[in-house]
């Protein structure tokens, strides 16, 4: 059985670079065969400075989309074989001007054959194909700018771990680990205050004795998130989402996103037309997480919290 039928797409790279590598050393031999003195690697560069204006390596490598050290590498190889030269810009000394030397301009008459005999070859191979190679770069460019392949990855891996993770109703034997996880986070940004305290010393008085509710997220049977629904003292904002900590080994699990969504659904079930929180602008990725979930800033509510300098809602209904 041929590998890559075996082994599938996750081998993409290592297919597209055999491919590559097939038609390079081909590119090779077609050099030669039409008596160009040029590696494969140089024909962006060489192509962009056969067309008559002198470019700088940066508007070189801005062009073909190289990175400027690998451009000036190639420029340097071929100012060695004579195919190009280099000269201090008459209007900028501090910029260096690269234009084909007389060797090179020569190639650019003899390399015309070389191109049409090129293109027909390809058009050949177009013709004997299904998919159309060049066409279906362009569009996996394209959609490869979107999102790169390292995030769709990163998306998927997001998506499988939380699937591993399981909300539950907080528990007596959850209280150690519901402060110790608030009291980390705390702890590393600001300092823990009076407020934090009466929630975490005594969560049954404070929050569930009163109306509220904690969730708590396990995997592998593990606590490594916690969030509160709070209820408050407050007409216009009766629940609060609140004391929301994540285990940092906990990262791209969407635990946070699991848990605030777990205290969403809870408040529309009983019925709550808003939903309040409190937070620091300092916490981007939890602001974040708010914005993605629907909430808004708002302003002018009294906070126990010295630390909390953004005040957001969410309308339920």
């Amino acid at each position: 059985m041929n590998f890559f039928d075996k082994v599938g797409t996750v081998a993409i790279g290592s297919r597209l670079r055999m491919l590559t590598e097939k038609i390079t050393e081909d590119a090779s031999h077609i050099y030669e065969l039409y008596n160009i003195d040029m590696q494969p690697k140089w024909f962006p560069v060489f192509y962009v400075i056969s067309q008559g204006e002198e470019k700088t390596v940066t508007e070189i490598a801005k062009e073909i989309g190289h990175s400027h050290p690998s451009v000036s590498k190639i420029i340097s190889e071929m100012v060695a074989k004579g195919l190009v030269t280099e000269k201090k810009d008459k209007a900028d000394g501090r910029r260096n001007m690269i234009s084909l030397s007389k060797k090179g301009k020569e190639i650019t008459v003899r390399i015309k054959d070389q191109y049409t005999d090129i293109e027909s070859a390809i058009g050949g191979i177009t013709k004997q194909a299904t998919h159309d190679l060049w066409k279906a770069i362009e569009e996996w460019e394209f959609i490869l700018e979107q999102q790169s392949l390292l995030n769709r990855v990163k998306d998927q891996l997001k998506i499988r771990e939380s699937k591993k993770v399981q909300i539950v109703d907080y528990q007596p034997q959850y209280s150690a680990a519901y402060k110790a996880l608030n009291e980390e986070w705390i702890s590393k940004y600001f300092k823990m205050e009076e407020a934090d305290y009466k929630a975490l010393d005594n969560p049954e008085e404070y929050i569930l004795n009163n109306g509220g509710y904690i969730y708590v997220a396990l995997y592998n049977k593990q606590p490594i998130g916690v969030c509160a629904l709070i209820r408050r003292d407050d007409p216009e904002y009766e629940y609060e989402l609140a004391k929301m900590a994540v285990s940092p080994i906990a990262q791209g699990k969407s635990v946070g996103l699991l848990l605030a969504q777990a205290v969403i659904d809870k408040a529309r079930a009983i019925g709550a037309a808003k939903l309040y929180l409190e937070s620091n602008t300092s916490l981007k990725p939890a602001i974040n997480l708010y914005h993605k979930l629907g909430f808004n800033k708002v302003a002018g509510r009294a906070t126990p919290y010295e630390r909390a300098n953004i005040q957001m809602e969410l309308l339920l209904s």
